[in-house]
């Protein structure tokens, strides 16, 4: 397994020098919703849970204690609409993010192998498939590359960062379809699952599960996971960005194959962590509270943001809203230029230019910060 060189390739939000100190030198300092890292306190429950385990002396277990992994299962049954997963089709991860750069080299792509990835999408889906030496292919229709010996990968992002576009059971069943036609592994990157806004998809009551479609649903895949892996993260759900939290589950012989890999690069979720996970996976409540306060905040800018002349696309579900000018006479306006706009009110956002050719003229901005923040960027937005 070799890697290519990615030296060449600066990290995106390096690039915002510029912005950020323009935003930092607003009189009343800068409103940060760029990143979309959480702040509100880690759950009890959670917090609870790791600190009892925090006497770990011995080395923990790669493929995540059997309670962990049962409990993946439950919440997959529970939550998602997705009986039957394996727990020997469950792997804990070090957060997602080092799951979605390594796995085309994990999954031993390279040269003449094809990774496809939304249009507009979260970048280490590129830089993957380029640390693996596979080539990178931005497309949203099937039609695209069905067909393609030489895709090896698929890539699906629902709900999207940073579009929050939901993918419905026809679009994630064509993906499986295709896939499996030509012998691909589709992954489904699903770590927003659990924050819908639009009706079509928000549970039936506060704590009900998310109506958001899985790759592993039956309606999806068939009722047979294989060929399929879905990536979830518990950093935006239960506030555990800083435990690193996540895991990927599906096909049981992918996830042996995975494991195999991981055991001999010593890539392991800490035990106390694997113990966290466990707690949060069992635990409603503090779901529904935390997509409460996310829906409050939500609720404050979107209005704002639309007052003040800009339109919000998709945003369906997930921790951002994806805006651009109304004004047709604007929408050429680079995603860099917008920055620049917001950053100048002391609000700094995302350009879209940081997720693909295709995120030009919008920006992400996050609902990540405090209530107070929320308030004062609303106040900033809509006095401009």
């Amino acid at each position: 397994m070799g890697f290519a060189d990615l030296r060449h390739l600066a990290y995106p939000w390096d690039t915002l020098t510029d912005v950020r100190a323009t935003a930092r030198a607003h009189p009343g300092g800068m409103v940060d919703l760029s990143v979309g890292t959480p702040v509100d306190p880690t759950p009890a429950v959670v917090g609870d849970a790791l600190a009892a385990a925090a006497d770990a002396p011995g080395y923990p277990l790669t493929h995540g204690t059997p309670a962990l992994r049962e409990a993946v299962a439950a919440w997959f049954a529970r939550r998602r609409g997705v009986p039957g997963v394996d727990p020997a089709g469950a792997l804990p991860t070090i957060g997602s993010k080092e799951l979605v750069g390594l796995l085309p080299s994990l999954l031993r792509l390279g040269p003449g192998d094809v990774v496809v990835h939304p249009r507009v999408a979260y970048p280490t889906y590129d830089v993957g498939a380029r640390l693996a030496g596979a080539t990178p292919l931005p497309a949203d229709d099937v039609a695209d590359w069905a067909g393609r010996g030489d895709v090896r990968l698929v890539w699906v992002n629902s709900p999207s960062n940073p579009t929050g576009a939901v993918a419905d059971v026809e679009h994630l069943r064509a993906v499986v379809a295709a896939a499996r036609a030509v012998g691909a592994v589709v992954v489904g990157d699903e770590c927003y699952a659990e924050l819908p806004w639009a009706d079509r998809w928000a549970p039936d009551g506060a704590a009900g599960p998310s109506r958001v479609p899985s790759l592993l649903d039956p309606r999806v895949c068939g009722g047979s996971h294989e060929g399929l892996l879905v990536a979830y993260s518990l950093s935006k759900q239960s506030n555990v960005a800083g435990y690193r939290a996540a895991f990927v589950a599906g096909d049981p012989a992918l996830v042996a194959d995975l494991l195999a890999t991981r055991k001999h690069l010593g890539m392991i979720v800490p035990a106390p962590v694997q113990a966290a996970m466990t707690a949060a996976l069992g635990d409603d409540e503090h779901v529904a509270a935390q997509r409460e306060t996310y829906g409050r905040r939500r609720a404050a800018l979107l209005p704002a943001l639309e007052a003040a002349g800009y339109a919000v696309d998709h945003s369906e579900a997930g921790l951002y809203l994806w805006v651009r000018p109304a004004d047709d006479a604007e929408r050429g306006t680079s995603s860099r230029d917008l920055a620049r706009r917001f950053a100048a009110q002391g609000i700094l956002v995302g350009p879209g230019e940081f997720y693909g050719a295709a995120g030009e003229g919008h920006v992400r901005v996050a609902l990540t910060a405090p209530d107070e923040a929320i308030t004062d960027a609303v106040v900033r937005i809509t006095s401009s």
